[in-house]
């Protein structure tokens, strides 16, 4: 008889009387204890009222009922197919929702509904993948946010090819620990090139000297990615670098000199289309025996095969799977490769001397900025201790405790 009453006073009360009074309802259809015949009756109440004509009474029920597992399935459905804001509140928050049905609302519904999708946490891989086909660009970056969205590795693919050019999407897909290390690179290579035409554009660098410089970062990150990860990492990177034709001679001996050979591992595996065991065995034999058929099978040029031998002797000679000390070239494994090159004449040698020269004056651009650091911490230390003597003491007191 109450719900009675309150669908006869509804008729003619104002909206935020009405709307106050829906709210109540929906509260005590979840909270309160009903007899059977008054939970039927309230449920037909709240569903009849989703087509009230003020946006006040529905919103007032959707914020009573979006969370609640005891909500009707019936009613929550006609609230999602309401107007967005309304919407929203279910879409994001609502228990009894189906993957189907957050699906379909994903495909018709708006920027703030697919938002409100993207959010929900624990989002399963189909809506995921729904979102990453059909959303718009602000529910892809919700999405990518979202840490505990399970999204599938293809889906990660379709939002890059999409909406790859949003700096605010790229920037949500690096900072998560799942994204595939081939996105990664492909995300770092379009941000590259971006950068160069931005430069170009402006008139800063030439065209041609903006396309190196992007090249050579997207290199570094390249050996970083394939170096960093997991085993199966590398050959994903490559994967992507030799689709996008990145995957040079060059970027192979970087990951050489880098101290972090397995860009230039799976690269010899992918070029050569030996098994990865026997490309192993070749790069880890000291005596260098079969390096030089390695590399022409890879379909390097001749002009290369010196720098490329003794690039990986000198690897072996520290042990070739010890790892880089430090990101960036190695000068000490450079100037081996720079002394067996200095020999070799001819226009191809000229470049390749070209191409070392630089990457040793990049790597003692690294160690000056390194030593520059070392530097101002050493400064600052003697600021401090020079201000208060006493700030040795603790300091060195510091340094016991860590070691202990």
């Amino acid at each position: 008889m109450i719900v009675r009453r309150f669908l006869l006073w509804a008729r003619t009360a104002p909206a935020e009387a009405r709307a106050s009074g829906a709210a109540a309802l929906a509260g005590a259809y979840l909270r309160s204890g009903m007899s059977d015949e008054d939970r039927h009756e309230a449920e037909t109440a709240l569903i009849a009222l989703i087509d009230d004509p003020s946006p006040l009474v529905r919103r007032a029920i959707a914020e009573e009922m979006a969370p609640s597992m005891r909500t009707p399935r019936n009613l929550a459905l006609g609230l999602i197919a309401d107007q967005s804001d309304v919407a929203a509140l279910v879409l994001a928050h609502s228990p009894v929702l189906t993957e189907a049905d957050l699906v379909d609302a994903a495909a018709v519904g708006d920027t703030l509904a697919q938002r409100a999708i993207a959010m929900r946490r624990c989002l399963p891989v189909s809506v995921c993948a729904a979102l990453a086909e059909v959303g718009c660009e602000e529910a892809l970056i919700t999405l990518a946010g979202n840490r505990t969205a399970e999204i599938p590795d293809f889906s990660f693919e379709r939002m890059v090819e999409r909406r790859g050019d949003s700096g605010a999407l790229r920037e949500a897909l690096l900072e998560r620990a799942d994204l595939p290390a081939g996105l990664r690179q492909t995300i770092a290579a379009r941000v590259s090139d971006t950068l160069a035409s931005f430069v170009a554009g402006c008139g800063w660098l030439t065209p041609e000297r903006s396309a190196r410089l992007a090249r050579e970062a997207t290199e570094r990150v390249a050996v970083a990615l394939a170096a960093g990860g997991e085993a199966t990492d590398a050959p994903a990177v490559v994967e992507v670098l030799r689709a996008t034709g990145r995957l040079t001679p060059g970027l192979m001996l970087r990951s050489l000199l880098s101290g972090e050979p397995a860009l230039a591992e799976a690269a010899f595996v992918s070029l050569s289309d030996l098994p990865a065991a026997r490309v192993a065995a070749l790069l880890r034999d000291r005596r260098g025996a079969g390096l030089k058929a390695l590399c022409r099978r890879a379909g390097l040029p001749a002009s290369l095969e010196p720098a490329f031998t003794a690039a990986i002797l000198a690897l072996n000679a520290r042990g070739f799977d010890a790892g880089g000390a430090r990101h960036g070239i190695d000068r000490d494994l450079l100037r081996e490769v720079l002394i067996a090159c200095e020999a070799t004449e001819g226009s191809e040698a000229d470049a390749l001397m070209a191409l070392l020269r630089r990457m040793d004056a990049e790597a003692a651009r690294d160690e000056a900025k390194a030593l520059a650091d070392s530097f101002a911490d050493d400064a600052a230390l003697a600021w401090l201790i020079e201000a208060d003597p006493a700030f040795l003491v603790e300091f060195e007191a510091g340094d016991l405790r860590d070691a202990a």
